[in-house]
């Protein structure tokens, strides 16, 4: 396609969902470039981002305009050929198995806990905050921590498993409310090392493994922001695990961001840049998954506060650049605001949500009793 027609093209899908190239919106979009229409076309969000990270357009308010272009549903309408090499590589590799399932905490999750300690506030918890009653991001991600002990009913002296423990927040508050002991493991060193010092003095153990590795009995699981990496050809295996770790009466809270429908593998930019071999799961597919497991006992959603939890990331990450920008540099710093942009983009729009799941062995005896 010659190149006037590309950047016709790209000006009316804009155009579409009332984006204004050169415009004075905030959510209007500036190009520095014109190879910009080129990327866009073929390659779609990979395209997007890439060249956002090198330069070749700005908009003022990124977010709003990627809520924009999301809320349109834009992005289903150009760089189909990433999308569909990304679907053939999940559907006939398990992406997520043995060596491949430790590449997001090496990739990700290691880049350096000085960076999301600037950036994920008081506590390192990297997951949506339940701001039903809190006026802080602080004070959002403690509720939701608490949110998680109610759900589970935790009391003195039982034992309990973390599956993805990242930092090891969310143990050190169920142990020093709660008076539980417990197991937390994670794929991350650079999380490892930090929860073990967070959690010292607390009968807390944390573990570097592979939850497909656990056989041991706990009182209570639950898994918070993990179960994205699992991938839909390990979900079944996943609930195997936690119903082989669970005691009969015990109860399993998962708490994760969800699709609207079903898939194999995530944005072709995310998955590059962000989160390797991670996928969001669907209500089907989690159901499926554990079925003849489990009897589902509550679904509460909660989608919208991750998209403010992300805008209360990005301002703390904004504050403190300067204290990072020498490690980490510009390009990267284009990339991780164009990341949580888009991800605050998503929760905005509904195309993403955030579920926490209750599940028990057998069924509550009487009925589960909800908490919010």
């Amino acid at each position: 396609m010659p190149r006037a027609s590309l950047k016709n093209r790209v000006i009316s899908l804009l155009a579409d969902c009332g984006i204004e190239v050169g415009g004075d919106a905030p959510w209007d979009i500036r190009i520095h470039d014109e190879e910009f229409y080129a990327r866009v076309i073929a390659h779609g969000s990979l395209g997007l981002g890439e060249s956002y990270m090198d330069e070749q357009w700005d908009a003022v308010q990124l977010d709003a305009f990627l809520f924009k272009l999301l809320n349109a549903h834009i992005d289903e309408r150009t760089g189909k050929i990433d999308d569909a090499r990304l679907w053939l590589k999940a559907e006939f590799r398990n992406l997520q198995r043995g060596r491949r399932a430790y590449e997001v905490g090496e990739r990700h999750y290691d880049l350096g806990n000085d960076l999301f300690r600037a950036m994920l506030g008081k506590r390192l918890v990297y997951s949506c905050g339940y701001w039903k009653s809190a006026g802080d991001l602080d004070a959002a991600q403690e509720a939701k921590l608490d949110l998680v002990c109610r759900k589970l009913g935790l009391v003195p002296g039982m034992r309990v498993l973390d599956i993805g423990c990242g930092w090891g927040e969310a143990l050190k508050l169920a142990a020093e409310r709660y008076g539980i002991s417990g197991v937390g493991v994670t794929v991350s060193n650079e999380q490892a090392e930090f929860a073990r010092e967070l959690c010292r003095g607390l009968p807390i153990e944390i573990r570097v493994q592979d939850y497909r590795e656990l056989d041991e009995q706990f009182d209570r699981v639950f898994s918070i922001g993990m179960f994205e990496h699992v991938g839909v050809k390990n979900y079944r295996r996943y609930f195997e695990v936690v119903r082989r770790c669970l005691i009969d009466d015990g109860l399993t809270l998962l708490h994760c961001i969800g699709a609207n429908t079903s898939s194999n593998h995530t944005d072709p930019w995310i998955a590059k840049y962000i989160f390797p071999n991670s996928m969001i799961p669907s209500a089907a597919q989690i159901s499926k998954a554990a079925e003849k497991n489990f009897v589902l006992e509550d679904w509460h959603g909660f989608g919208p506060y991750y998209d403010r939890t992300l805008m209360a990331w990005m301002q703390n990450f904004e504050q403190s650049w300067p204290q990072l920008s020498a490690r980490y540099g510009e390009r990267f710093r284009r990339m991780w605001h164009y990341y949580l942009a888009a991800s605050a983009a998503a929760f905005r729009s509904r195309r993403d949500q955030l579920w926490q799941i209750v599940f028990s062995p057998r069924g509550v005896p009487g009925g589960y009793v909800a908490q919010r």
